[in-house]
């Protein structure tokens, strides 16, 4: 066995372990955006939950509805754009080779 041979399984071991820490680390990205999504959602649906609930007359508590459904719709597009985006940059980073090492 050579020192080229031996080094490849060093490599490949190195290269494994970089791209475990990469996804580990991308995983945790998407999971936090898409709970961030998840609360602002919340917080938009319950605001207009409240400013119907004081709503003065039924055209009142619709155009508070009407609002809400577009900003929601909005906002879905946003998002999924969003995590769209963040799984495309996983996938150029799962396949960016790690750099080499010097030998």
């Amino acid at each position: 066995m050579d020192d080229k041979t031996g080094n490849f399984g060093v490599d490949a071991a190195a290269a494994m372990k970089a791209g475990g820490e990469r996804i580990a680390g991308q995983s945790s990205a998407l999971g936090v955006t898409m709970i961030d999504q998840a609360q602002a959602n919340a917080q938009e649906a319950f605001a207009a939950m409240r400013a119907a609930a004081q709503a003065k007359d039924l055209s009142e508590v619709m155009q508070i509805q009407g609002d809400y459904l577009r900003a929601q719709g909005k906002r879905s597009m946003d998002q999924a754009r969003q995590i769209g985006e963040l799984i495309m940059s996983f996938g150029r980073a799962a396949v960016t080779p790690p750099p080499r090492r010097e030998e």
